[in-house]
């Protein structure tokens, strides 16, 4: 498969001492690194308040990652848009829930199994009581917490936790095979994994979220299947809609309803004890599993894109599960054509799509030459996950190019890139994006396993390139400006995208709480603009602190 938090005043001033004490630095630098174009700092956000926070920042970076973290946890970071939602669960989280759904757990694979049969103790027949009846050399996935070993275990065999690359057996194996060693719990968690991910973000002040998630498409897998793959897609798209593909969507809807409501009730919503998560905004990427057959791809792609024009909580699509898999590697091509056929009719619909997860090594030479520059093209993809071969590709330069005036971002997964590829440092193609203006923002792709969050992703970017508080701070507006939110943005368009001035409306008025007269019109009919105006004012309140 693919992959609350109020500051007192008192540990303001403990940050404060510590970012301001003498220190030694805590990494160095790289002066042969080549450096962005500077920008100019945007007017009302450059005050000596951004100041001193960049001096903080400074300070901080010198005390060394710890203090750094201190700093980048509290600084706001607009979004995480890579984010695959069953990926970002803990390890902790799935075996409570394999308890809950009476799951048994295999003792040497250290995977779930769903048991074949189980009986109810006492006369409870509501499943409360419910013990699954496991086979030899199984265990209840409810007894787990009892024994502390199996327990660390499993955690350690559902994440990267421990993990050390072996002779055949990569971080790349190890990452993809924890989807399937924690599959089977029931779909009915999601609310639970929507509060997780909401609470994790609130408290590193993130406000927005898209998630990647695979609703049900086995109904639209089995009439793709029952009518025969056609290479015309345009025609196949019609027999598919003909066929009753839109059928399931109705349980898509009803599976979100269920789910933001739980959500909504854990986190006390709408009530005076509301909780700091109900202010994170979530909405969903369909997920396609691309290493199935091409029939079953299309009518995934095509029940995205229909779920996307009929509610808009699925604010746009993706291409999932490993790049470099024999399915992902033979039919990349196809799947781009599949993309480009019938986008045109979802022209609302945005795409975002993995394209070069991949590494020297990996797939023979000729696999890293053309990923990305297919998705940009004929893939229709406003945006690229991972893009890590990118000057591996044919004509790299003039990609780069390309995807700067295109304005088409990379999503950057440091972490990520670096266990499962192996790529990190000057080997990963972040400064060089960056150098030619690709628009570039930090996501976690899996943080649950990988066992992180965005902040470590901010503190490692901080440490390992050169990057200063104005960058991190393009960095997070950059992910509101990409996300796939409806309606105009608050920041002029030029073709060096430099995020530092507002449109004429809102010129004097970006921090401030509330906006006015033509701003106020433009940000009450944009839910993008009502992101990035809080954006803005949240980094107004942390640059004040200074």
């Amino acid at each position: 498969m693919n992959r609350t938090l109020v500051h007192r005043p008192a540990i303001l001033v403990s940050i404060l001492s510590l970012l301001f004490a003498s220190s030694v630095c805590g990494r160095a630098q790289k002066p042969a690194a080549a450096k962005p174009v500077a920008q100019k700092p945007v007017g009302t956000g450059s005050s000596l308040a951004e100041a001193r926070a960049a001096r903080a920042f400074e300070e901080a970076r010198k005390q060394g990652p710890l203090t750094l973290r201190a700093f980048l946890y509290r600084m706001p970071k607009g979004a995480d848009l890579h984010n695959h939602l069953t990926g970002a669960i803990y390890a902790e989280s799935w075996i409570r829930a394999a308890g809950e759904d009476h799951l048994c757990v295999d003792t040497k694979t250290l995977a779930f199994i769903r048991p074949e049969a189980g009986q109810f103790k006492g006369d409870d027949e509501q499943g409360k009581n419910f013990v699954p009846i496991c086979k030899a050399g199984q265990i209840a996935a409810s007894e787990v917490p009892l024994n502390q070993h199996l327990y660390d275990n499993l955690i350690d065999s559902f994440s990267m936790r421990t993990f050390v690359p072996v002779t055949a057996e990569s971080g790349h194996d190890q990452f993809f095979v924890t989807f399937e060693r924690f599959g089977g719990t029931d779909k009915k968690h999601m609310g639970e994994w929507l509060d997780e991910v909401a609470i994790r973000a609130a408290a590193q002040n993130e406000q927005y979220l898209e998630l990647m998630d695979t609703p049900d498409f086995k109904n639209a897998a089995a009439l793709a299947s029952r009518i025969g793959f056609d290479p015309n897609f345009v025609q196949y798209r019609q027999k598919l809609l003909e066929g009753g593909i839109k059928d399931s969507l109705p349980s898509i809807s009803a599976a979100l309803d269920r789910a933001e409501a739980e959500r909504k009730q854990r986190e006390h919503c709408g009530e005076a004890d509301a909780q700091p998560a109900c202010n994170v905004k979530v909405r969903y990427l369909y997920q396609v599993l691309r290493g199935l057959a091409p029939e079953v791809v299309f009518a995934q792609v095509l029940l995205g894109f229909e779920a996307a024009a009929a509610d808009p909580r699925w604010v746009g699509m993706n291409f999932v599960q490993p790049e470099d898999h024999y399915v992902a590697m033979r039919d990349y091509r196809l799947q781009m054509q599949m993309l480009d056929a019938i986008h045109g009719s979802y022209p609302q619909v945005h795409i975002s799509l993995h394209a070069g997860e991949l590494a020297p090594g990996m797939v023979p030479p000729e696999g890293l030459s053309f990923h990305i520059r297919l998705a940009v093209e004929q893939g229709e993809a406003e945006r690229i996950g991972h893009g890590v071969d990118v000057m591996y590709e044919e004509r790299p330069y003039e990609l780069l190019k390309e995807m700067a005036s295109k304005h088409v971002m990379v999503e950057v997964n440091l972490t990520s890139n670096d266990v499962i590829l192996n790529v990190k440092g000057d080997e990963h193609p972040f400064e060089i994006y960056r150098r030619y203006g690709v628009p570039v923002a930090l996501s976690t792709d899996d943080e649950g396993v990988s066992r992180i969050d965005l902040t470590h992703e901010y503190v490692r970017a901080a440490v390992t390139y050169p990057l200063g508080y104005r960058d991190l701070k393009k960095i997070a507006r950059t992910s509101l400006e990409h996300s796939f939110l409806p309606g105009a943005s608050i920041w002029q368009q030029s073709t060096l995208e430099t995020l530092d001035r507002p449109v004429a409306a809102c010129t004097s008025q970006v921090g401030q709480d509330t906006p006015a007269g033509e701003c106020a019109d433009l940000v009450q009919g944009s839910e993008k603009a009502q992101q990035q105006w809080e954006l803005e004012r949240r980094f107004h309140d942390f640059e004040a602190s200074f």
